[in-house]
This record gives C-alpha cells, sequence and structure tokens, in this order.
C-alpha cells in the first residue's frame, strides 16, 4: 500500500465524532473512524503539538492495530523489539524471565518506545490523512449540550475566553485521568485514588546492557527499579533508555497530590536515598540517574471502575474511562484497543447508544479486571517471595523457591489481568487495507437536555 492520502472525499458527512484530547487514544481513535469513513475533529488543550513523556511499551495486541493502520515501519525505526523481561532481586540476581512479543511466539512484536516518539508516529499519521490542520491545539472542553441528535460542544482558550462551538453526533473524552469529559458525566467522583507510591521517571542515552532489548525489574511491590531501552541513541552501542523508581511514601488511600503536583521535575536529594536500595548488576541505576539531564515525579493514582463510560451522546476512551496504575503496560495498549473497538461500534450502526451499549459489552468487563488487578501489584510479588526466604542473596534459586511456585505466583497476578492481551495473533479487520506479515527488524515493509458543565 502506497501512502495514505486524506480520505475526506469517502467521509459520511452525516456523521461527526468531536474527540477531546489529542494524546494517544485520540489520535488513534482519529485514524480508526477515517478509515471506516467516519468524519471527526480533535481538540486539544495544549497550545501546540510537543514530544513530552518518557517511556513506555506498546503490547502485541495493540502493535497489531497499529500494524493495521499501516505504521508498523514507522514504529520500528524509532522503538525497540522488545525481547525479554527480566526479574531481578535487589541484589541483582535473576528470579524470573520471559519472552516477549515474536520472541513469545506473537505475530508481531512488543514495542518499548518513548512517549513523544510515539504521539509524533500517530500526529504524523493524523496530518497525513486528515490533513495539517486536524488537531486543534489550544481548545480546551468548557460545556456540552445536547440538541437533538447533535452535541454541541463550548470550547475556549487557556485564558478561559470562548473560541467557538463545535458540533457532531457523538463526543468522546480521550483527555486522560484528569478527564474534563469525565467530571461532566460523573461531577461527584472526586479526586483520583492514590495508593501512596511515587514514581522518578527518565531516560537519557546509555551503554547498551544485556541484549539491547530486554527490560529489568528489581524489586518487588513496595519499592523498584525499572529499566528498558526505548530506542536508537546517537553513539554507536547506545540505546534511548528509560528508567523508573517506584517507592511507596505514604499509606495507600492517602489524598493523593495536588493538581499541580503531578508531573513536576524530580528532586534528586529526595531520590537519593531511594536509589541506594538498588544494585541489579546489569547497570548501575545511581549513575543512569545521575547522567538523566531532567526526570519527572508522578504519584501512582487510578480511578475506581465506573459502572458505564457512556451518557446520551457522549462516552469515554483510554485513561479517561479507565485510567490505571501502571502494571504489565496496558494503559496504552488498552487506550489503542479501545479506539479500534468503538470505531468499529460506531461504524456498525447509525443508532448512537446501540454503538455504546457495544463498545461497552466488548471494552468495560476487561479493563476493570486490569483497574483491580493492578491494584494487587503485578508479577513482581515473585522477587518479594524469593527476597522473604533470602534477604540475604542466595546461590540456587531452586532451593529458595522451585520453578513452579515462582511460575504459580507471577501466572497467579497475570490471571486476573486478561493475559492474552500480551499474546495476540495478527488478524485483518476492517481498518487494514490489507493483511500485514511484520518482517524481521530491518526488513519492514508497509504497505437538549441542558448543559453539562466541565470544573
Amino acid at each position: 500500500m502506497s501512502e495514505a492520502a486524506p480520505q475526506s472525499a469517502r467521509l459520511d458527512s452525516r456523521r461527526k465524532v468531536i474527540i477531546i484530547g489529542g494524546g494517544i487514544s485520540g489520535l488513534t481513535l482519529a485514524l480508526m473512524l477515517n478509515r471506516r469513513g467516519l468524519a471527526c475533529e480533535i481538540f486539544e488543550q495544549a497550545e501546540s503539538s510537543s514530544e513530552l513523556g518518557v517511556g513506555m511499551n506498546l503490547l502485541p495486541q495493540a502493535v497489531g492495530e497499529l500494524a493495521g493502520l499501516g505504521l508498523l515501519c514507522q514504529l520500528d525505526a524509532v522503538a525497540i523489539r522488545t525481547h525479554a523481561l527480566i526479574y531481578l532481586s535487589r541484589r541483582g540476581q535473576e528470579v524470573w524471565r520471559e519472552l516477549r512479543g515474536r520472541e513469545a511466539g506473537n505475530d508481531v512484536p512488543q514495542f518499548s518506545i518513548h512517549r513523544g516518539h510515539l504521539h509524533r508516529v500517530l500526529r504524523n499519521a493524523v496530518e497525513r490523512e486528515l490533513g495539517a490542520h486536524a488537531v486543534r491545539y489550544g481548545h480546551r472542553l468548557a460545556a456540552f449540550r445536547h440538541r437533538g441528535e447533535l452535541v454541541h460542544a463550548d470550547l475556549v482558550n487557556r485564558s478561559g475566553e470562548r473560541i467557538g462551538t463545535a458540533a457532531g453526533n457523538v463526543v468522546v473524552g480521550a483527555d486522560g485521568i484528569h478527564s474534563t469529559v469525565r467530571a461532566a458525566l460523573y461531577p461527584r467522583e472526586g479526586p483520583p485514588c492514590w495508593n501512596g507510591a511515587m514514581i522518578w521517571r527518565g531516560c537519557v542515552d546509555w551503554p547498551e546492557f544485556l541484549d539491547g532489548r530486554s527490560m529489568i525489574v528489581a524489586g518487588g511491590l513496595n519499592s523498584k527499579a525499572v529499566v528498558y531501552p526505548i530506542g536508537p541513541a546517537l553513539a554507536c552501542g547506545t540505546r534511548l533508555t528509560n528508567w523508573a523508581i517506584v517507592s511507596r511514601v505514604a499509606p495507600n488511600g492517602s489524598v493523593p497530590p495536588q493538581r499541580q503536583d503531578w508531573s513536576r521535575p524530580g528532586d534528586r536529594a529526595e531520590l537519593a536515598h531511594h536509589l541506594e536500595r538498588f544494585a541489579p548488576g546489569h547497570v548501575d541505576i545511581s549513575r543512569l540517574v545521575e547522567a538523566t539531564p531532567e526526570f519527572w515525579e508522578y504519584p501512582m493514582c487510578d480511578r475506581d471502575p465506573l459502572p458505564g463510560w457512556s451518557i446520551d451522546r457522549v462516552t469515554l476512551l483510554g485513561d479517561a474511562a479507565h485510567p490505571m496504575y501502571p502494571v504489565g503496560s496496558n494503559g496504552a495498549t488498552q487506550a489503542i484497543v479501545d479506539a479500534r473497538c468503538l470505531a468499529d461500534c460506531l461504524a456498525a450502526s447509525v443508532d448512537v447508544r446501540r454503538a455504546f451499549a457495544a463498545y461497552e459489552r466488548e471494552r468495560l468487563p476487561p479493563t476493570t479486571r486490569l483497574v483491580l488487578a493492578n491494584r494487587k501489584g503485578g508479577p513482581e510479588a515473585v522477587i518479594d517471595a524469593v527476597e522473604a526466604r533470602a534477604p540475604d542473596g542466595f546461590s540456587n534459586i531452586e532451593a529458595v523457591l522451585p520453578f513452579v511456585e515462582r511460575e504459580a505466583i507471577v501466572r497467579g497476578a497475570l490471571r486476573g489481568a486478561a493475559r492474552d492481551s500480551n499474546h495476540v495473533q495478527l488478524t485483518e479487520r476492517r481498518n487494514h487495507d490489507h493483511p500485514h506479515s511484520p518482517p524481521a527488524p530491518g526488513h519492514c515493509r508497509e504497505a437538549g437536555k441542558g448543559l453539562s458543565r466541565v470544573p
């Protein structure tokens, strides 16, 4: 398939979707809708596009969806095909290892990637297919009103001055954990839920470790260090490398930090004593952090699952619908799958409420399970189990915790989280212009009910 051209001539002008949020979920939804002949407008409150963020993982389930949009080569150019995930004790002794992506038998890889680079791939695709000005920056939702078969969205700038109204048959809130759309649908919900853990995250060019394509997790559920490469770097033998330090600093259920403190520059002095807990061996964590020009601090938060995401002609998507703890690399993956599912449902039925009902039937149960399962922690529990029996290290892990017991802990942690999200066969769906057979790295080929006010 040649590069896709804007497809507005084939769009159904009688049906339009207003997307609030121009992040990963919003951009993916726009591409999915466009492939199905449904018009959309995207409104993003940020003043301009930027490549903010740090590292993340896309599980094969999401990569299959993006490959169907013709984006596999673009992802391959900026990401790492993850080979293995390795769990280590704080002393650096291996506790558990599993293959990922194609090495685990999937038809598509798992990608480790910088969030900003993924956003750029999606944004470029949207501009190529929907036009250079498809995303309207500097537009924040202030309110929406239902009038017959239309929803009118009032938009303001960062100063709160009204700058326009957009009308569509559907409004989708793809605006993250602090979703203004969700707040309008559920005004009494309150702040996100904080489990008392903080995450410090950064990325920097760093020498390759292991095979240059593997991810290490050192430490257990209450404190851990995570390091993995997320893309090529300038110098030979180096990779753009993501790191994260997670540590519990307050009791579960504590009042979360103020909104303005959610993404702030990290304090090296504050982080230093947390780093002393880890000596994973493959990477000098302290030197890695020291080499990072700037890094960021976030509270680990989610929200309680909702009974439904849709009211009238308005629905939610991605983190706006089901924000979850970053356990198992499911956040962006589930948002991308949401986008494909919602686009399918809207294309299949002109009855918006019926389409939303189908969307929720498919996506609400598995994402609810993930949110609740992630609150219990992930497979890192196997590290805690080993360290509880051998706090000073071990010479033979089988004598400490046999393989069958370690496997039971890991699989038990994953069972409630719909493990099938990591193992997916690439199938042909409506967003596919043709079947893709992903080649090996280096050989990529492409082919009126009142006014809902927003706080």
